[in-house]
C-alpha cells in the first residue's frame, strides 16, 4: 500500500511506537509541531529507564532589569502593607510599645516639671505625678479592654458615645469651671475632668460609622454634609462656645480626616476650610486673651509690659540651653516658675532642656513609629469603617503633637494644645490611651495579605508561553 504524501511532496512524520527501551531524546533539528512554539531556552528532558527518572537542569531566561525593578518596588510596598514576610503582630507591638514609652516619658517629665512649682506652693511634690499615674493606670486598663473589641462593637458604641459626649459638653457650659478664659472642665470631688477629651474619640467613632454607611453617596458633597454638619459639628460648636479654640481645632482635624479617608470631594474641604478660617479669626478678634497670643506670636506686643511673650520666649531659652544632650534629668532651670504651664502645654521645652536635642528627637521618633505602624495596619484593610476610624485617630494624635511642638518652637501661636501622652492632664491621657486601644484592636487581627514575592512575579514559570516564531 502506497504511503500518502503531502502537497509539498514530503511524507508525514510517523510517531514511533512506545517501547520499554530507553527513548532517545528528539534531535534539536527534528520537526517541530506547529502548535508548540519554539523556545530559545533549553527545556528539561526526562529520560526514562525502567522506573528511574532523571531531569536535566533547565536554563532560565534572563530577567529584564525593568521587571526586576518593578518586582523590588512591589515587594517593598507589600512589606510596608505588612505582608507575610513581616513578623506576625509586629505592628501591634510597635503601636503598643510606642504608646507605653511615650506614657512613661510623660510620667517622668510631669514629676520633673511639676515638683518645683508644687514645693513653692506648699504642696506635696509628688501630688501631680501621683494623680497622673492613677489616670495612666485607668487609661492602660481601658486600652486593653478596647483592644479586645471589634468593628461591630465600635459601631454599636458610636451613637451612644456621641450623645454622652454632647450631654457632657452641654453640662460644662452650665456648671463648668473657667480656667484662663476657657470653660472646659468639670470639677468632681476635687478632681477636674475635661469632657472634650472623650468627645474626640466619640467623634471619630461616629464619623467612621456614619460615613461607612453612606459610602455610596460620599462623592456628592451635599450628601456628605448632611450627616457631617448637624451632628458632627455640634460637639465642635459646643467646645468653641466654651472658648477652647485649640481643642476645637483638633476636633475639626478629626472631622476633616474622617471625610478625607471616606473619599469626600475636595469642594467640601474648600468650603469647610474657609468656614473654619473665618470662625477662628472671629474668635481671635472677639477675645483679648486669644488676640494677645496671636500678637505675641507675631512679635507685635512683646515690649508692652504685659509679658505676653514670656511663655514662648522662655520655652525657646529652655530648648536652647539644653544643647545636644541636655543639662540632666531634673536639672531644668526654666521650670522654676519661669515657664507658665511647664508641666502641661510647654512640657516639650523641659524635655529639650533636660535631654537636649537628642531627647526631643526620641519623642518625635516615637510618634513617627506610632504613625508608620498605624498606616501599615490600615493598608491591610479594605473595610472603609476601619480605614476611616484609624485615619481619624492617627490625625488626632499626630496632628495634636505637631501643633504642640510647633507651638513650643515658635512655628505656631500658643493656643493651649497639650502634647499627647506626655503633658499633664488625666482625662487627656486616659482617652488618648483608649484611642490607642482602638488601634490595637485592628492591629491584633489583620487580614491575610498575599506573599510579596508572589505578587511581584507577573506569571509563573509553568504558565509562561514563549512567543511563536514567525
Amino acid at each position: 500500500m502506497a504511503t500518502p504524501t503531502r502537497p509539498g511532496g514530503r511524507k508525514p512524520s510517523v510517531r514511533p511506537a512506545r517501547s520499554t527501551e530507553a527513548a532517545r531524546p528528539a534531535s534539536p533539528s527534528g520537526p517541530v509541531h506547529p502548535r508548540v512554539p519554539a523556545s530559545p531556552a533549553v527545556k528539561a528532558h526526562t529520560v526514562r529507564a525502567g522506573a528511574t527518572t532523571a531531569t536535566a537542569p533547565v536554563a532560565q531566561p534572563e530577567e529584564q532589569p525593568a521587571k526586576g525593578l518593578r518586582a523590588r518596588l512591589r515587594r517593598g510596598w507589600m512589606l510596608l502593607e505588612g505582608s507575610d514576610r513581616t513578623p506576625s503582630g509586629s505592628s501591634y507591638y510597635l503601636i503598643l510599645g510606642a504608646a507605653l514609652a511615650l506614657t512613661a516619658i510623660g510620667l517622668m517629665m510631669v514629676l520633673s516639671a511639676s515638683s518645683v512649682e508644687a514645693i513653692s506652693e506648699g504642696k506635696e511634690r509628688f501630688d501631680l505625678f501621683l494623680k497622673q499615674s492613677v489616670w495612666a493606670g485607668i487609661g492602660i486598663v481601658l486600652m486593653f479592654v478596647l483592644s479586645r473589641l471589634g468593628p461591630r462593637a465600635y459601631k454599636a458604641l458610636a451613637w451612644p458615645g456621641l450623645v454622652i459626649a454632647i450631654v457632657l459638653l452641654v453640662l460644662v457650659l452650665v456648671i463648668g469651671e473657667e480656667i484662663n478664659g476657657n470653660k472646659n472642665w468639670i470639677m468632681i470631688g476635687g478632681q477636674s475632668f475635661q469632657p472634650s477629651e472623650p468627645a474626640k474619640l466619640a467623634l471619630a467613632l461616629w464619623f467612621a460609622t456614619v460615613l461607612e454607611r453612606k459610602k455610596a453617596l460620599i462623592r456628592d458633597w451635599k450628601h456628605a454634609m448632611i450627616p457631617a454638619l448637624p451632628f458632627g459639628g455640634l460637639p465642635i460648636g459646643l467646645v468653641l462656645i466654651g472658648g477652647d479654640l485649640g481643642t476645637g481645632l483638633v476636633l475639626m482635624m478629626i472631622a476633616g480626616a474622617a471625610l478625607f479617608f471616606a473619599g469626600a470631594p475636595m469642594k467640601l474641604f474648600t468650603l469647610a476650610g474657609l468656614a473654619a478660617l473665618a470662625g477662628s479669626l472671629l474668635m481671635v478678634a472677639t477675645s483679648s486673651n486669644r488676640g494677645g497670643r496671636v500678637s505675641a506670636w507675631l512679635r507685635l506686643n512683646c515690649d508692652d509690659g504685659a509679658d505676653l511673650c514670656l511663655q514662648s520666649d522662655n520655652g525657646l531659652f529652655a530648648m536652647a540651653s539644653g544643647g545636644w544632650f541636655g543639662v540632666g534629668v531634673g536639672q531644668s532651670r526654666q521650670k522654676w516658675n519661669w515657664i507658665p504651664e511647664a508641666h502641661n502645654d510647654f512640657i516639650f521645652a523641659i524635655i529639650g532642656e533636660e535631654f537636649g536635642l537628642l531627647g526631643t528627637l526620641v519623642v518625635v521618633l516615637l510618634f513617627g513609629i506610632l504613625a508608620v505602624a498605624t498606616i501599615r495596619v490600615a493598608l491591610r484593610y479594605t473595610d472603609p469603617f476601619v480605614r476611616i476610624l484609624m485615619g481619624s485617630i492617627l490625625v488626632w494624635l499626630i496632628g495634636q503633637a505637631f501643633v504642640n511642638v510647633g507651638m513650643v518652637t515658635g512655628l505656631l501661636p500658643v493656643i493651649g494644645v497639650p502634647l499627647p501622652f506626655i503633658s499633664y492632664g488625666g482625662s487627656a491621657l486616659t482617652f488618648t490611651l483608649a484611642a490607642v486601644g482602638v488601634l490595637l484592636s485592628f492591629a491584633r487581627k489583620t487580614p491575610h495579605a498575599p506573599d510579596a514575592d508572589a505578587a511581584a512575579t507577573p506569571t509563573s514559570s509553568t504558565s509562561r508561553r514563549e512567543p511563536t516564531p514567525s
